[in-house]
């Protein structure tokens, strides 16, 4: 793989992530029982996006370098697939 395309794949990878990881650690207004007037309760109490960044950016390694060793280390490809999978005869 070259640095372009691992670049690539890791970005898509990591916003797939983002939006997978954005509801954790969410509090909603009502579970802090503040509902600001004019707002539902479901809405967020403040901005978490520094934790889901720094959550996304961990996972995303995690699973980039869970990759990158299959592909490298392990000779997995593409062709690879159907032979992971059980017989469909």
């Amino acid at each position: 793989m070259t640095f372009v395309s691992m670049a690539a794949v890791y970005f898509i990878l990591w916003w797939v992530v983002l939006f997978a990881m954005l509801p954790f650690g969410l509090r909603t207004q009502d579970d802090d029982g503040e509902v600001t007037l004019g707002t539902v309760s479901s809405a967020p109490t403040g901005s978490h996006m520094l934790g889901a960044c720094i959550r996304t950016t961990i996972v995303s390694a995690l699973i980039f370098a869970a990759g990158y060793i299959a592909v490298e280390y392990y000779g997995f490809s593409l062709d690879d697939i159907p032979r992971i999978g059980p017989n469909a005869r």
